[in-house]
């Protein structure tokens, strides 16, 4: 299998995360690593290759872009000059992600070389995920927080349910302005998640206000977690009333898009002149 040799431009924690994604993925090489300091990398990577230029790098056939979304324009423009294939994921919106993208366009077609935009998290991924929930249900509200709630707390209450060992809580607002309670439960060894659920729900302290629960495998862990995201969609007339979506996750949003952008290195080869849109592959 002829592997594809990618070269990582920028080292910072978007890079470190696409190297190690490089690890897990046999259809790949590390070319090597494009910065401006030429010392050493990090441990576990001190045995990569590192240069100032791609050029330097041999036979590197993709560039993954990892600069800060400022630099990002710049750093891909010259790429696409030197007529080297790139995925970027710029973490930009609105009006500037528009056109930063269109800029990305102008620049590969002018050079005949193809790139992906936008293959991360945010843009990228996310959007994609709205709009799944818009197709299943058109006629409604989205709802999309950067975190499970307004801050996690400890919870005694809940701590004192048989079978949670332990247990964070947080309240937050539907698009309605409802409120919700959201609570992440460790199990005791042998506790039923459906039997803590019962419990909790028949607890005076949770009746009439709307509550999730989620279980997870380590409180303190959640607890120290840095990424999540609640992405709600509530239908809204018709037949649309009753129907909801709810995905609640944590997560290291850094490494999914260092995912991302590998999914799109891999169509990069298949690919015309021009800026595409990254979308999974088939």
């Amino acid at each position: 299998m002829n592997r594809l040799r990618l070269a990582i431009v920028g080292f910072g924690r978007l890079g470190q995360a696409c190297a190690l994604a490089l690890r897990d993925a046999p259809d790949f090489e590390l070319a090597g690593v494009v910065r401006r300091e030429r010392g050493p990398l990090p441990r576990p990577f001190e045995h990569v290759a590192v240069a100032g230029h791609p050029r330097e790098l041999e036979r590197a056939s993709i560039a993954l872009v990892c600069v800060p979304a400022q630099a990002t324009l710049e750093v891909a423009r010259a790429l696409l000059q030197q007529r080297l294939p790139l995925v970027e994921c710029a973490a930009l919106d609105g009006g500037a992600l528009a056109a930063h993208h269109r800029a990305l366009g102008e620049a590969a077609r002018r050079h005949r070389v193809p790139a992906v935009v936008g293959a991360g998290w945010q843009p990228g991924a996310l959007p994609l995920l709205q709009r799944v929930f818009e197709i299943l249900i058109p006629r409604g509200q989205t709802e999309a927080s950067a975190h499970p709630g307004v801050s996690l707390h400890r919870s005694a209450a809940l701590e004192g349910v048989a079978g949670v060992a332990a247990a964070l809580g947080c309240e937050r607002r539907a698009a309605d302005g409802r409120p919700q309670r959201y609570l992440y439960v460790q199990l005791a060894q042998g506790a039923s998640l459906a039997e803590v659920e019962r419990r909790v729900r028949a607890d005076p302290l949770y009746a009439g206000e709307e509550t999730e629960l989620f279980q997870v495998d380590d409180v303190a862990a959640l607890e120290a977690a840095a990424s999540g995201i609640v992405l709600e969609r509530r239908g809204t007339g018709g037949s649309e009333a009753h129907q909801n979506l709810l995905l609640e996750a944590r997560f290291d949003a850094v490494r999914f898009a260092a995912r991302v952008m590998l999914d799109a290195a891999r169509q990069l080869p298949r690919l015309g002149a021009g800026a595409h849109a990254w979308l999974p592959r088939a």
